[in-house]
């Protein structure tokens, strides 16, 4: 068995992460586990311990330190370095503020720990203002790529890992699928790909401020909060469509961003006084002092266009819109819950609309109709039954032996495996992930199998990373269009030995238009 250290202990890690740890001790896969967070949050992780029906969760306690810090201080170096020591920790669980994702894999991979990152796999502070930060997105994803495969040349077992469920989804594997079987028949690529997430938090404006759980004051928002999840999700589709000579090497990237001074035009203050009686008493900030408090805060909503080509030709239209100001169920100003991370009437609705020329159409729809709070089945579970559907449509009249319309639901998209029922929920595929990863770290999972690993993340990296440069671009009154190297790999790569012929060839970020 395995001994895990989860750095960062947060509401995501105590809700997906440490329940599928503990369920591995029954499994044989996991021996020791323990953590290490902020001194803040020592409270709400006392909390979680003492309301746990499960053993306890040793954590170690670290002052904060500067998101933009290269290297770990000495003090939380030398924290983590005695914890590996004194627990014999053979990997880790990053699951940290994203900002902090890349110090701490470089600092596991010094140490020849395999790690699972969350995603995203890095952002930098003010990215979606300062067109250098946002390059540094995906110099960042480069550096530790060269890292990791400079480690496994005397390390070979070490395995870093990106926590995107929808991989793991059946409906996503199916979609993929689909894709691919037209592809070999045909030679058509994915030729539009509309994209859309709505997780529908309803924020007060005194929240803009006071909530610093997935806020925008590190100047980005949304994209960096789940939107790597699509940023990751598209180009893995895309690619079970792609043939030779028709692979993707380039995207021009277009985006629009709705920032907390455009939210507060949508609905003011006055509007907020109108709607909730008890607004004005507890609200302890005016309209000018959010606008100033906000100025350059990172995005609320955003709506971001592609342009997938090879060989200069455009193979793919793509659009991918992300929203946190969505359709929600939240009815009253103060919250239920004192993080809006779940709960408080958040409704996720998902959609994927696919096109593969005249030859193939898929529509997927995930779509919540209650709140967490308010939904006892759980997320995208109302009443007890999933609330998805694949719709597939074929030109039947090119070839006979296509169906011309199929639809795939709940039933149809749960599978079964030795282990049971795999319900095609986010929850229950955030759980076959870290289980992937238990799985490998175990001995019990070879590489070949892993479905997400870090050297296939490149061109993820690259759609957030060309989402901030556009946006950017915009705010110092620059090209609204980032164009980009889309090469899976980039420059250098010398395929799956994990060689890099030239490492200085890793910043491929063109000049932007």
């Amino acid at each position: 068995m395995k001994n895990f250290l989860v750095i960062g202990v947060g509401p995501h890690a105590r809700l997906n992460h440490l329940p599928t740890l503990w369920a591995g001790r029954s499994a044989g896969l996991v021996g020791t586990v323990i953590g290490v967070d902020l001194a803040d949050a020592a409270g709400d992780i006392a909390a979680f311990n003492s309301a746990a029906d499960t053993a306890e969760l040793p954590v170690t306690f670290i002052e904060p330190f500067d998101a933009s810090n290269r290297t770990l201080p000495a003090p939380v170096r030398e924290t983590l370095d005695r914890l590996v020591r004194e627990h014999t920790v053979d990997a880790v669980v990053i699951s940290t503020e994203p900002s902090f994702h890349m110090v701490y894999t470089h600092w596991a991979l010094e140490h020849g720990l395999s790690v699972l990152l969350d995603k995203p796999l890095s952002v930098q502070a003010n990215c979606s203002v300062d067109p250098f930060r946002a390059s540094a997105i995906l110099t960042d994803f480069d550096e530790v790529l060269a890292r990791y495969e400079m480690v496994r040349r005397t390390s070979p077992e070490v395995l870093v890992a990106v926590q995107c469920q929808r991989r793991h989804h059946p409906a996503f594997l199916h979609m993929r699928r689909l894709i691919a079987e037209v592809a070999e028949a045909t030679n058509c690529p994915v030729t539009s790909i509309q994209s859309f997430h709505s997780d529908g938090q309803w924020r007060m404006p005194n929240e803009l401020i006071d909530i610093t759980y997935h806020s925008f004051d590190r100047g980005y928002g949304k994209c960096a909060h789940s939107g790597y999840h699509f940023f990751d999700i598209v180009p893995w589709l895309l690619r079970a469509g792609e043939t030779p000579g028709k692979e993707l090497d380039s995207v021009d990237i277009h985006a629009n961003f709705s920032r907390p001074h455009d939210f507060l035009a949508q609905l003011d203050l006055n509007d907020y006084a109108r709607l909730f009686p008890e607004f004005e008493a507890a609200n302890p900030y005016t309209q000018a002092q959010l606008l100033t408090a906000t100025e350059g805060f990172g995005e609320v909503d955003a709506f971001v266009s592609m342009a997938y080509k090879s060989g200069g030709r455009t193979m793919t239209l793509g659009s991918i819109n992300l929203v946190h100001n969505g359709f929600s169920q939240r009815g009253r100003f103060s919250p239920a819950r004192a993080n809006l991370y779940k709960g408080n009437g958040r409704v996720r609705h998902e959609s994927h609309i696919i096109e593969q020329g005249p030859f193939q159409a898929i529509h997927y729809h995930s779509l919540q109709t209650l709140g967490d709070d308010t939904n006892a089945a759980g997320p995208y579970e109302i009443g007890g039954q999933g609330h998805i559907e694949v719709h597939v449509f074929r030109n039947s009249s090119f070839d006979v032996r296509w169906k011309k319309y199929e639809t795939l639901d709940y039933d149809v998209l749960t599978t079964v495996s030795e282990s049971g029922s795999e319900e095609p929920t986010q929850s229950a595929s955030r759980r076959r992930a870290l289980q992937e990863f238990l799985e490998y770290v175990s001995g019990r999972r070879t590489r070949e199998q892993m479905s997400s690993e870090l050297t296939d993340h490149r061109r993820g990296a690259t759609l957030m990373a060309g989402t901030y440069l556009s946006a950017a671009q915009q705010w110092v009154d620059g090209s609204p269009v980032a164009r980009l190297d889309f090469r899976p790999h980039g420059e250098g790569y010398a395929g799956p030995t994990g060689r890099l012929d030239d490492p200085s060839a890793c910043d491929l970020m063109d000049v932007p238009l």
